[in-house]
């Protein structure tokens, strides 16, 4: 089996709910601009919504960005660190990244990996609407900070 990459990149969202799709398009759009030494650094996963099952893609990793659309940040986008924690999304079916590290650390007994969120602001959410013209702005911005943050994690930790 092959060694994980050290960084995973995590977008989730409805393609089909306007600006619901802001994550995978980050994973998609990140795809393309990401130059050819930088991709066996970094995973590149999109998924509707965060599952348990997500715990096993943390397994091995040096840094993990979950990157969501949310009506609740600042425009065009809010990063934080965030860390393992239990809430009321825990016992569902579709987690939040905090649960998920909860998760991941309750499976392994140990720390998970350092974790940040990318958090893009969306304004239109119904179902069947095409992302919003603000919201393709917003990913514009959250793209140029997500490349410059790739850059500078994948960086060799200094000794």
């Amino acid at each position: 089996m092959s060694e994980k990459a050290g960084i995973l990149v995590l977008g989730w969202g409805n393609l089909s709910r306007g600006d619901d799709a802001l994550g995978p398009l980050f994973v998609a759009g990140l795809q393309e601009v990401l130059a050819s030494d930088l991709r066996q650094q970094v995973e590149l996963l999109d998924d509707y919504q965060l599952q348990v099952e997500h715990a096993l893609d943390l397994e091995g990793r040096r840094h993990v960005l979950f990157v969501d659309a949310s009506l609740d940040c600042k425009a065009p986008f809010e990063v934080r660190p965030i860390q393992a924690r239990r809430d009321t999304s825990y016992t569902s079916h579709a987690l939040s990244p905090e649960a998920l590290l909860q998760v991941y650390e309750d499976m392994q007994s140990h720390a998970s990996p350092p974790a940040t969120l990318l958090a893009l602001r969306g304004e239109v959410f119904g179902l069947g609407e095409p992302l919003s013209a603000t919201a393709k702005g917003h990913l514009q911005a959250g793209l140029e900070w997500g490349l410059n943050w790739v850059r500078q994690t994948a960086k060799p930790p200094v000794a």
